[in-house]
């Protein structure tokens, strides 16, 4: 079976017909990645990281021709928001939360905003931990708990599984969210015709009443 960066060459063809069908849709990439990720047993940032490897890959032009896609631009952290960042992440997980639980206590479930900081923080322990130790030491912390060697292929695995878990009760507690979000706007919306119909009403009942007294 032929394969693309992993994916058997069917799926890479899928997830380019989702992403594409997504982005005319109006959807953001973010949405669509743990859409797919969802629907496919797959962590959102595993699906991301595919996409944008498959877009520098020569063999998947063919299924790329003429879908226009892209990736989406990257703003770069300050070094303001990269002390921001480490200080309140390493706060979180002083507390015993893993980085993915931290990430999304911090951004409050902003799924976008929550990929941009896993992904600076996870290259920052990959290839600038000492950046990481000192923010660490500066908060009074351990700093040689929040840097550790890597980890078994056992280990990653059942982590992505975790994350993958929790990018889906995720996802459904945001979509659960709008709609409630949205309930209560139509309820708001009811109500007030309804004040608006009860004021017209007492207006006709006043009005009847004066012309029955005269």
């Amino acid at each position: 079976m032929e394969k693309i960066n992993g994916y058997a060459r069917e799926e890479a063809e899928e997830l380019v017909r989702y992403i594409s069908e997504g982005r005319r849709a109006g959807k953001t990439l973010t949405s669509l990645f743990a859409g797919y990720g969802r629907e496919h047993g797959r962590a959102g940032g595993s699906v991301r990281n595919y996409y944008y490897k498959l877009l520098k890959t020569r063999e998947a032009r063919p299924l790329l021709a003429g879908k226009e896609l892209h990736a989406e631009k990257i703003s770069p952290f300050t070094a303001a928001e990269t002390e921001e960042m480490l200080r309140r992440i390493l706060t979180e997980k002083s507390k015993g939360y893993s980085v993915r639980h931290s990430i999304a206590n911090i951004c409050g479930g902003d799924a976008k905003m929550m990929l941009r900081y896993q992904n600076k923080y996870r290259n920052m322990l990959k290839k600038q931990p000492d950046e990481v130790r000192a923010a660490a030491q500066k908060l009074g912390l351990p700093a040689e708990e929040f840097v550790r060697p890597a980890k078994s292929t056992l280990e990653r695995r059942v982590e992505a599984e975790i994350n993958a878990l929790y990018d889906r009760l995720a996802l459904g507690l945001r979509e659960e969210n709008a709609r409630l979000r949205e309930t209560v706007r139509r309820l708001s919306e009811e109500n007030d015709l309804l004040r608006r119909s009860s004021r017209v009403k007492k207006a006709m009942q006043s009005a009847q009443g004066k012309e029955a007294a005269r």
